[in-house]
């Protein structure tokens, strides 16, 4: 946003609701706050005086209620606005580090369509000589400072790398320095899209360069806004709605009562989303219930029917798509991404449409299929015919392949009803129970928010209390504050909840109407009350930015937005240092480096996980898994004290322990025994005041449909790829065929072919690759046979040699034996 831009905002901001005040600084995401920062303090209302400060700090203009501030020690600072009248502000207890991190990374992606790459142009800036540019992300080029800055520690020997942290590459620059910036040439893709700068740990006058962690996918064009086209919205006096791509958080579509904004950036730019004349009503432009997007486009819940808008057209979904025309009451999509994962059956979901008594899941490119009814469930659950059951809600949870669903049930249905939850299972379309029953009144309505977990741990909301299902439903309750037992309207003046915000490091946000914000996290049952941040009459909502930071975005009446940081962080420790809340633990370590992991036939999987903690607090290490039975798990646990401080390191290995040899049906067995298994690994006791709250991956067991055998000295690069046949003479030939058999070389599944002296002996040497390279040399028995039918080859060993203690099996004997099967059938792991 423009200076002007920035200037109407905080005008906005100023002129109506309650008085407050906030703070800013010129890092993004508040990434550096400490002695160096300049921390630009604004208050808004009318009864400002002046500005308290310890003696730890100093201000620019005491006086003026917007200002810049500085601190020259580090630690907690109390700053708060000395107004005049009976009342007074909050103060806020700021944490200050001493970091010598005084330098960030700048970067700006070109796209190269033309070969599917992305140029990440880097260099160095110091937020606090930046120029406007730098500072609101918009430069194309290296203020004159910056350019100075990145030669200089170029020259100290700075060089950046690009790490990607779901497959662990790494990436160079290329050889030299252009115009002052780094260029590193990275591919485009829509899977390994976690991204981070690293450099050196070079300094340059005591300061070195923070990491800098970003999300960097395939392209996603956002829909173009054509003239004459109308707006679309919620109806009037709605709070604002909005929906995103798991796997691309900055794809954010936002619906407020004015108009429908559709981002690619986390709304550093944004267009509207309208659509044509004649195909709504006025009414029903102004009606939307809820939305999705997905690649297919965006989804519009309008008066029970859904719609999409596409790059090509807006349209009503109905009989022709197999959905409902009408009486549609929700749509949903997945909000933890999980880019990989193991899936035995065809296809995996990416929405979820339902009715009162249906519930269907939505496919790429537009397919649907109703999954279940409120009928089969009844059967399911054994629940009397004469019984009301209906869907209440719809919730993908943290699994990557299952979908939980809430349901109303009642007998009389006049003043009370039952919620009951249970989850489906894409993979083995199995529908499970869960061991939840919450009694609420027969109007209520409740909004689940899954956890990113690798059990099914939930919280919901009414619009006064938020309640927990933690553990796998085996501890529920309500959240607590305070005071007013939980009861959050009591606590804000009345208002009621508007929306729920969870991130991956366990964090979660409760805004209300008015804009108050209450914070928890996950295995937590009590919740604080927020700073004030944004008035009261403000349409606010809270969203993740590509850098995994909780940003608010404000849409105001004249159909205008604009993004605005929020240091979550910050404030929550403002809040805690009242409350003089600690960490249980000291440290939490453990070297689970990825969220993925295959375990093959014969492998396993071995983790540690420590955690360091105060003597007698009595803390362990808890493993949890979910998913088939099919893992085994072994552990060992080594615990040392020192220093009045104990410490425990935990060791967990995963593996298999089924023999395939010599079963009746090899791929029944292995069926069987195939499939995802989530764990996690959290401490017993958590605290606010805590880091991250548990570490989740998965571990799918099977075969990785991205590794390959390929045989030693065969490739596809060192050799002129041309039209090659040759003759096999028909004598030769397996079936005594009439005429020679002419065969064409597959340059492409074959590979150059490897030349071998006549009288040489070829033993074959196979290795495993995948998508990183070579993984090892495989050592098993394999088969070995001529796929054209020519039986002019002979073998170096016979089965005396080889030590063979029974006649072993034969081309001959199995070919005989499996006539009705083609030749590359006869003989496989099933017939060992």
């Amino acid at each position: 946003m423009s200076a002007r831009g920035l200037a109407v905002l905080l005008s906005w901001l100023s002129c109506c609701g309650s008085a407050l005040w906030r703070y800013s600084t010129n890092s993004p995401n508040y990434h550096i706050f400490s002695t160096r920062s300049t921390i630009k303090l604004e208050y808004e209302g009318t009864s400002f005086s002046e500005w308290s400060v310890p003696g730890t700090c100093s201000v620019k203009n005491k006086s003026s209620p917007k200002t810049e501030l500085r601190c020259f020690s580090p630690g907690f600072q109390t700053i708060r606005p000395i107004v005049t009248g009976p009342d007074s502000e909050e103060e806020r207890n700021l944490s200050v580090d001493s970091s010598h991190i005084c330098f960030l990374w700048y970067y700006k992606v070109i796209n190269l369509f033309h070969n599917l790459t992305q140029v990440i142009v880097l260099w160095i800036y110091d937020p606090e000589n930046a120029d406007t540019n730098e500072l609101l992300w918009n430069a194309n080029e290296p203020s004159l400072y910056s350019l100075i800055l990145s030669r200089q520690l170029a020259t100290l020997g700075q060089k950046p790398i690009i790490y990607t942290t779901l497959k662990r590459k790494v990436y160079f620059p290329h050889d030299k320095m252009k115009n002052g910036t780094w260029r590193i040439s990275v591919p485009m893709t829509s899977e390994d899209v976690l991204k981070e700068i690293k450099g050196n740990q070079v300094a340059f006058q005591d300061c070195f360069i923070a990491d800098f962690l970003f999300l960097q996918t395939f392209p996603l064009l956002t829909i173009p806004e054509i003239p004459g086209f109308l707006p679309i919205s919620s109806p009037a006096g709605s709070q604002l709605m909005a929906t995103w791509i798991a796997c691309v958080p900055s794809y954010i579509v936002v619906v407020a009562d004015m108009e429908t904004f559709q981002t690619n950036d986390s709304f550093r730019t944004w267009i509207r989303i309208r659509v044509p004349p004649n195909i709504l009503t006025e009414d029903e432009r102004h009606s939307i219930s809820d939305v999705n997007v997905s690649r297919d486009g965006i989804f519009f819940l309008i008066n029970g029917v859904l719609y999409i808008k596409s790059f090509t057209e807006f349209k009503r979904l109905g009989i022709s798509e197999n959905l409902p025309n009408s009486g549609i009451i929700g749509i949903t999509s997945r909000k933890w991404c999980w880019i990989n994962y193991l899936l035995k059956a065809k296809r995996r979901s990416s929405m979820a449409i339902w009715t009162e008594n249906e519930v269907y899941l939505g496919y790429t490119f537009l397919k649907f299929v109703k999954i279940i009814t409120t009928k089969k469930l009844k059967n399911l659950l054994n629940i009397s015919p004469a019984a009301t059951l209906t869907i209440h809600n719809v919730e993908y949870p943290g699994h990557p392949l299952e979908l939980a669903l809430l349901l109303n049930y009642c007998t009389t249905c006049r003043v009370n009803k039952t919620i009951y939850v249970v989850i489906y299972n894409e993979d083995t379309e199995q529908w499970v129970y869960q061991d939840f029953a919450l009694d609420v009144s027969i109007d209520s309505f409740l909004t689940p928010h899954f956890i990113y977990a690798a059990m099914p741990e939930l919280i919901l909301r009414d619009k006064h209390r938020i309640y927990y299902c933690y553990h796998n439903f085996t501890e529920t309750g309500v959240i607590q504050t305070p005071t007013e037992f939980g009861n959050l309207s009591r606590l804000s003046n009345n208002s009621i909840v508007h929306d729920i915000f969870m991130d991956y490091y366990g964090n979660v946000v409760v805004k209300m109407e008015n804009n108050i914000m209450f914070y928890f996290k996950i295995n937590i049952r009590d919740a604080i009350k927020l700073h004030l941040w944004t008035n009261s009459t403000m349409k606010s909502l809270i969203l993740l930015n590509s850098s995994g930071q909780i940003f608010l975005i404000y849409v105001f009446e004249n159909g205008t937005l604009y993004p605005r940081e929020y240091p979550l962080k910050l404030e929550s420790l403002s809040v805690n240092f009242n409350i003089n809340e600690k960490c249980p633990y000291v440290a939490f370590h453990n070297n689970i480096f990825s969220i993925f992991y295959f375990l093959d036939k014969g492998q396993n999987l071995s983790i540690w996980t420590q955690i360091v903690y105060p003597e007698n607090m009595g803390l362990y290490i808890v493993v949890e898994s979910y998913g088939p039975n099919i893992l085994q798990e072994k552990d060992q646990t080594h615990y040392e004290i020192a220093l009045g401080y104990c410490t425990k390191t935990m060791t967990v290995t995963f593996f298999q322990n089924i023999n395939y040899e010599a079963v009746d049906d090899y791929f029944k067995l292995q069926h069987q025994n195939t499939g995802l298994v989530l764990v996690q690994v959290r401490p017993n006791e958590y605290a606010r005041a805590c880091p991250i709250a548990q570490k989740v991956f998965q571990i799918a067991v099977g075969c990785d449909s991205n590794k390959f055998i390929t045989v030693k000295g065969f490739n596809k690069k060192d050799c002129l790829q041309h039209d090659f046949f040759y003759v096999i003479e028909k004598s030769y030939l397996r079936n005594q065929t009439s005429k020679n058999l002419r065969v064409k070389y597959n340059w492409k599944k074959y590979g150059c072919p490897l030349r071998l002296d006549f009288g040489e002996k070829f033993h074959p040497l196979l290795q495993l690759y995948d998508n990183n390279g070579y993984v090892e040399d495989v050592e098993v028995n394999f088969i070995v046979w001529e796929i054209h039918g020519r039986n002019d080859y002979s073998f170096n060993n016979t089965m005396k040699k080889s030590g063979c203690l029974n006649e072993a099996q034969t081309w001959k004997s199995m070919t005989e034996l499996n006539k009705h099967l083609p030749l590359e059938e006869a003989w496989g792991p099933e017939f060992l």
